[in-house]
């Protein structure tokens, strides 16, 4: 369990309690039990605690706020890097008053995390039976770690919250949810914010979504630089380990997690059905270098990802990428959420 220290370093301290400094008032209790507050000239915390362990750094902005947990605002997941470890604030509003804590993050069910890094997004131009608009290549940062689903959602979840199962193929209710709309997959998201929020299971901001279209490739590709998370594969010899396609999938979907994982333990990311992406379709990525990248913000087209059940081995690979109109059904296009500290 998490230990948040504290240091007095020369703030005036009711200018620090009215948020009139760049100072920052932090708990320096038990992550876990009511604040006791001390006092520090940078907006940050110190935290002691098990390296590894996923924190949801927790804010609120009065210090009446801090008598209930039901007020915490959360800012982001940080996986310990080291303990103890100086978390500074990095926010646009961290010159203002805050109260900062870092609570120990229970894992949601069926989700993994997904450390911050960078990457080299789209594939090189020499790439085997790459499609023009998967370039150019892009160094990119993901500034923010955040949870994945490791499975495509199933229809037994989609029908669980929302009440109907839209797929064409029924046949158990463990294969992945399908004929879903970008629309319908951001309406899903939503209510699982609200159902999830309202249980106390995550703190206020932070929102199930779907996945940006770097963060999708992003978790694909798991620190590799191959064709598929799982080498180059020339000739798609070892393809129908990992993903479901034309060739293996005897032209349906299949139940979720029955192919291999990536390394990072995520399911059908090659293969299945195509996943639909929070971003606006553009014909190019960006090239150079970007943080957190979207996609266009106008226009009806939207992003999928990943390849399916009735697609050829080439829209498998960790580059590949399509589109469809936001109000697009298809018995090939689902998706899976990711839990971050807020929306892209």
């Amino acid at each position: 369990m998490a230990t948040i220290k504290t240091r007095f370093s020369g703030c005036v301290p009711l200018a620090c309690v009215l948020g009139l400094a760049t100072c920052a008032i932090v708990p320096r209790a038990n992550a876990q039990s009511p604040a006791e507050l001390g006092i520090q000239a940078y907006a940050g915390l110190t935290i002691t605690g098990a390296v590894g362990t996923v924190y949801s750094i927790e804010y609120v902005t009065t210090l009446a706020e801090t008598n209930s947990s039901n007020n915490w605002r959360g800012l982001e997941f940080l996986q310990l890097p080291a303990s103890p470890f100086l978390w500074i604030d990095q926010s646009s509003s961290a010159t203002a008053g805050k109260f900062y804590r870092a609570v120990e993050f229970v894992a949601p069910t069926n989700m993994v995390f997904i450390p911050p890094g960078t990457f080299r997004m789209g594939s090189p131009t020499n790439e085997p039976d790459r499609w023009d608009w998967e370039g150019p290549q892009t160094v990119v940062t993901i500034s923010r770690g955040f949870w994945m689903s490791i499975y495509e959602v199933t229809q037994a979840e989609y029908e669980e919250l929302m009440g109907n199962n839209p797929s064409g193929s029924q046949i158990n209710d463990q294969h992945p949810i399908e004929r879903v709309s970008w629309d319908d997959a951001v309406t899903y998201c939503a209510a699982l914010t609200e159902r999830e929020r309202a249980a106390g299971r995550i703190p206020l901001n932070s929102v199930y979504r779907l996945p940006t279209e770097a963060e999708w490739e992003y978790a694909c590709r798991a620190w590799t630089s191959t064709r598929f998370s799982h080498g180059d594969d020339p000739g798609y010899k070892d393809l129908a380990q990992y993903a479901w396609h034309w060739h293996n999938s005897g032209l349906t979907t299949h139940s979720v997690g029955q192919k291999l994982p990536n390394p990072w333990g995520l399911y059908d990311l090659h293969g299945n059905v195509w996943e639909w992406c929070q971003d606006g379709w553009s014909e190019h990525h960006p090239g150079g270098t970007v943080v957190d990248p979207q996609g266009l913000a106008t226009g009806s087209d939207r992003v999928l990802r990943g390849g399916g059940w009735s697609y050829e081995p080439r829209n498998c690979r960790s580059a590949s990428r399509t589109r469809g109109s936001s109000g697009d059904t298809y018995n090939a296009f689902g998706f899976r959420t990711v839990l971050a500290s807020s929306q892209p």
